[in-house]
């Protein structure tokens, strides 16, 4: 049992450096690789670099040119913008909320199945959730929408672990049993505060996006500086948040 222990833990190990150095290593060849806006991408021809410009000003109302600003300019309007913070929060809460997924086959395992056995269980759960995802993501750009798309699928996160907490089950610390309330109760209020944070993002980004029309309107109107299609306020006339 000692034997198989310290060759489990050299197998987690050597999973955590391979994964790392794998992402480490596409990290910085993406910075050689990705280009940074459709004019400057070599690879693409003329025709395409105008089509994924228009995609920017029909998607937000501007388009993305380089030399706009400095590096150090970009830097410090990001950290004096306090969305940067509500969105760093959401994801950070939202990446907590979905802990669980590390460790899903060994709770299954927990059921008394082999490894194999295991391992046919849990499949069909990821394929779901990648058709899942794939249908998400096409209705949420198709409407537009981000927060409720995701207020939606962590209300149905919140059920989930209500009825893991409501019903007996081996998933947490045996000394929690049999209800396990502490591990499911906290995931229940985790995948709550994500649903709760995607609406107030979305209050807070429909009131910049008023904020902006009625900023279009007056500058139509003669009554702001500027001319039509100038960046005012720091956005381009027409520019509005994706909600």
């Amino acid at each position: 049992m000692l034997m198989r222990n310290q060759a489990d833990n050299t197998i987690r190990r050597w999973l955590f450096i391979i994964e790392g150095v794998i992402t480490i290593g596409v990290a910085i060849t993406a910075a050689f690789i990705l280009p940074d806006y459709p004019a400057t991408t070599t690879w693409l021809s003329d025709e395409e670099k105008a089509y994924a410009q228009w995609r920017l000003v029909d998607d937000i109302g501007e388009s993305d040119e380089g030399g706009a600003s400095s590096i150090k300019d970009g830097v410090i309007l990001a950290f004096k913008d306090p969305r940067l913070y509500l969105f760093t929060l959401l994801q950070h809460i939202s990446l907590l909320s979905q802990s669980f997924q590390y460790f899903f086959p060994t709770i299954v395992k927990t059921l008394g199945y082999g490894n194999i056995e295991t391992l046919l269980i849990t499949a069909p759960v990821w394929i779901g959730t990648f058709l899942v995802s794939l249908v998400v993501t096409y209705t949420a750009g198709k409407y537009n929408d981000r927060s409720i798309h995701i207020f939606c699928l962590m209300l149905i996160s919140v059920v989930g672990n209500i009825i893991v907490v409501s019903s007996l089950n081996t998933v947490y610390p045996s000394t929690d049993g049999p209800r396990y309330l502490p591990g499911g109760s906290a995931t229940a209020a985790v995948a709550l505060s994500v649903a709760i944070l995607a609406l107030v993002v979305r209050l807070v980004l429909q009131r910049d996006n008023k904020k902006l029309a009625v900023r279009d309107v007056l500058d139509n109107e003669g009554s702001v500086g500027g001319s039509g299609g100038a960046a005012l306020g720091g956005r381009a006339l027409g520019f509005r948040y994706v909600l």
